[in-house]
């Protein structure tokens, strides 16, 4: 590690001194109306081909000869901003850009920048625009984002009523969900019908298939990134919604005008509030809601300070007339500080906490009551550095460290009158600590690449009881050691190097040809044998027993701009090691050797990816199609033989349109179809011992029927005032700021009342008479048929 730093330190001070004959241009990019950063504008020289973007906090670093020069500044939905600057010595330069819907058609709007070709499209990495979502069809009204991006190639979602998705074959525990840097366990409401994400609380979402960057690690298949909104530092403004099921309400504005501003945004379900209107008695004391709370705030410093706080609550309750109650959710806390050394190196310390807990009780009598928990919670902190020697070279380099505690189960009465007596597994403990160098190089206009690698080290640590072991048969597991470990002692170290590369050629500037290569691995796992995912799937460490998943995956690309539509195909191959599965008869609940359950093997995943998507003009949308296959071989399992794990589907297909009808009014609508995912069913039953006994056929040997699904929605936007203004020599009319701007959204899921199947159940088939015939039938359960929704949505 001292190695390292001291090299590094070494490489910036030689870079920076031989690029003292030339000056730096350095600043931020920001939004007119709100003083929100933007992400990605471009800064450019005029009639050059010299020009960087924006990172995460809208900072950039430009470096040029000494000289007078025209800046272009842009962003997709901003109005084109041009700066005149005298370079004779480094300078700060803060540009804010005036968003599109200010303007009419008398003033000319660029969304898109005239410079950018599609070389400039990261390989496998999607930004999802928040404004398109909103108006797209929702369930119940309420917009998505998870769902939403499973409308994306090599994207498929879990299915009906769960709100998780999977990623190129890849499971629901293998993609790294961030929000404001923290790591998010469960993104799911109400059983995965909606995502923990409030789409007024969202400023910016990337999802990475693969060519992920090295500062990120910990999982194998996707990285979703998703940022706040800081807040406006101009104005106090509000906006929410209200539906039929649930409502939400935004705030914010400035602290201290033009240098600090909050945000806070809350969302909250009532379909339990009707509930209490019920004539059935039983129904009046359920409980069924869940809330989310998201807070931020950031304070300016200095010019080269600046300190972001935020935070995330959200909580989901079912309680069945004081019988049965269950409870999940997530917190994350984020405090952040950004720092400019120089006009060439940029740093943000973070200091990043996040828990997931669930908790599920009985209350049957006074005799017969209990709860069961558990949990997860993380500790860790995080330096990140950006470094621009030159502005076709960006160094990124850093360090963090987390800290995990694993609760691996809770059980105890909810009164003295219990019969229950009180029980709890060991806790679990493990510090998960990398550093990383990434180096993106523009080499020429036609070629660039970006390659890192990322040292990660995983140790389990102590207090802490491990056990070695085997199976003398299905059913009678042999300990033959038990090994106790004191608090703090390392139990197990796991080191690993994960490089990383990408690169793109442009043949000229609407076509270019792009490969990724990713090294990653995974030490914590999500120990689940259901066929959904769960609130209860329990998240475990790597350990004595327990090894980390690892996966290579390749991909090349071929992406062609044709006028106003892009069109893209993906091929890529992972090969995975250690993959994790349950042994047959598996029991994880509140076991405390539930890693005796699990059987390790390797998988190997591979498809490709189609997308034709058109995003200007008054028709928007895209089409998507994957074709991929999934496979595991594990021994202990299916014979030894390969089988197609439960998310393996041949065929998933998404079509995505919009049509904008004058300004105010835009229709939309989905269409899904996907091949049902792979499950195992029982093939027969047979008698053994008087008893009926199933049997099962090979794993996952069978297919859940065909899904596919058409949405629409109509959006109604306020009328609109406006006021011609004297701008230059020229007259042009501006739209007059209205206290209160509202819409309407009007949403129909599935259409055509498509009977899709949430589950397969098997029961005993009955003669006309009710009584049993000693056959078994299957039937299917469907969730949702039509489901129409209105949500008004305003701002102030």
């Amino acid at each position: 590690m001292i190695k390292l730093i001291s090299f590094l330190s070494l490489f910036l001070l030689t870079t920076y001194s031989m690029a003292q004959q030339k000056f730096t241009l350095s600043g931020y990019v920001k939004e007119k109306n709100t003083g929100e950063f933007i992400i990605d504008a471009i800064v450019q020289v005029k009639g050059q081909q010299k020009g960087v973007s924006t990172n995460e906090y809208g900072f950039f670093s430009l470096t040029l000869p000494a000289g007078e020069y025209t800046i272009v500044i842009s962003s997709f939905g901003t109005k084109k901003t041009e700066v005149k600057v005298t370079l004779d010595k480094d300078q700060s330069l803060t540009t804010e850009l005036e968003p599109e819907s200010n303007q009419l058609e008398e003033v000319e709007i660029t969304t898109t920048n005239e410079n950018q070709t599609v070389q400039e499209k990261p390989m496998s990495m999607l930004t999802v625009d928040m404004k398109k979502i909103k108006k797209l069809p929702a369930i119940f009204g309420e917009v998505d984002v998870l769902k939403s991006i499973s409308l994306l190639p090599g994207i498929q979602s879990a299915g009906e009523g769960n709100s998780g998705f999977y990623v190129r074959g890849g499971a629901g525990d293998q993609n790294l969900i961030l929000l404001d840097e923290a790591t998010v366990y469960n993104a799911s409401h109400l059983f995965g019908f909606f995502s923990v994400f409030n789409s007024d609380a969202i400023k910016d979402i990337d999802v990475y298939k693969g060519g992920i960057p090295a500062r990120y690690g910990g999982r194998l298949s996707s990285l979703l990134d998703v940022r706040m909104k800081d807040g406006n530092t101009k104005k106090f403004s509000g906006s929410g919604g209200l539906g039929l099921i649930a409502s939400r309400l935004t705030f914010e504005g400035p602290i201290q005008k033009e240098k600090s501003s909050f945000i806070i945004s809350g969302r909250r379900t009532y379909a339990d509030l009707f509930l209490k209107f019920s004539k059935q008695e039983d129904l009046k004391d359920t409980r069924l809601y869940f809330y989310d709370l998201n807070a931020k705030a950031n304070y300016q410093l200095s010019e080269r300070d600046r300190i972001f706080v935020s935070g995330y609550f959200g909580r989901d309750v079912l309680a069945l007339a004081g019988l049965f109650g269950f409870d999940w959710g997530n917190a994350t806390g984020t405090l952040r500080w950004n720092h400019v050394y120089n006009p060439k190196l940029f740093s943000n310390l973070t200091l990043i906490y996040s828990n997931f807990d669930y908790g599920i009780k009985i209350d049957l009598s006074e005799t017969q009551n209990f709860k069961v928990s558990s949990g997860i919670d993380d500790i860790g902190i995080k330096a990140d550095y950006s470094y621009f020697p030159a502005n076709n070279h960006t160094v990124y380099f850093g360090v963090n460290s987390v800290y995990h505690k694993f609760s691996m189960g809770k059980f105890e009465p909810l009164r003295e009158t219990s019969i229950f007596d009180k029980s709890e597994l060991p806790n679990k403990y493990a510090l998960e600590s990398s550093t990383y160098i990434d180096h993106k190089w523009i080499v020429s206009p036609r070629f660039n690449i970006r390659y890192g690698v990322r040292g990660t080290m995983f140790n389990q640590l102590g207090k802490t009881t491990e056990y070695e072991y085997y199976w003398a048969d299905q059913f009678n597991l042999i300990v033959t050691d038990t090994l106790k470990y004191e608090s703090g002692q390392v139990v197990k170290t796991y080191f690993g190097l994960e490089p990383r590369f990408a690169a793109s050629f442009s043949v000229n500037e609407n076509i270019s040809v792009k490969a990724t290569y990713d090294h990653t691995y995974q030490f914590l796992h999500q120990v689940s044998n259901s066929a959904t995912t769960l609130p209860t799937d329990l998240w475990i460490p790597s350990s004595l027993n327990v090894k980390p998943q690892i996966n290579d995956q390749v991909a090349i690309g071929y992406f062609h701009r044709v006028k106003q539509v892009d069109f893209s195909v993906e091929l890529y191959r992972r090969w995975l090691r250690n993959q994790i599965d349950f042994r047959d008869n598996a029991n994880i609940l509140f076991n405390e050797k539930v890693d005796a359950e699990l059987l390790y093997g390797k998988g190997w995943t591979y498809g490709s990816e189609f997308m034709v998507a058109k995003n200007s003009g008054k028709f928007t949308g895209w089409i998507s199609y994957t074709l991929a296959w999934a496979w595991r071989q594990i021994d202990g399992i299916n014979n030894g033989e390969p089988y197609h794990v439960k998310n393996d589907r041949r065929h998933n297909l998404n079509l995505v349109a919009s049509y904008q009808f004058g300004e105010r009014v835009t229709l939309a609508s989905t269409f899904v179809f996907a091949t049902g995912n792979a499950i195992t069913f029982p093939g027969g039953k047979y008698n053994f011992d008087g008893e009926t006994v199933e049997y099962y056929p090979a794993r996952n040997s069978y297919r859940m029927p065909p899904y596919n699904r058409m949405d629409l929605s109509l959006t109604i936007d306020g009328k609109k005032k406006y006021e011609e203004k004297l701008v230059g020599e020229v007259k042009v009319k501006v739209e007059k700021k209205n206290r209160l701007v509202s819409s309407w959204n009007f949403s129909v899921y599935n259409v055509y009342m498509r009977e899709n199947a949430f589950a397969i159940v098997f029961e005993e088939k009955k003669d006309d008479n009710g009584n049993p015939t000693g056959k078994t039938v299957a039937k299917q359960v469907t969730l949702f048929k039509l489901i129409p929704s209105i949500t008004w949505n305003f701002k102030f």
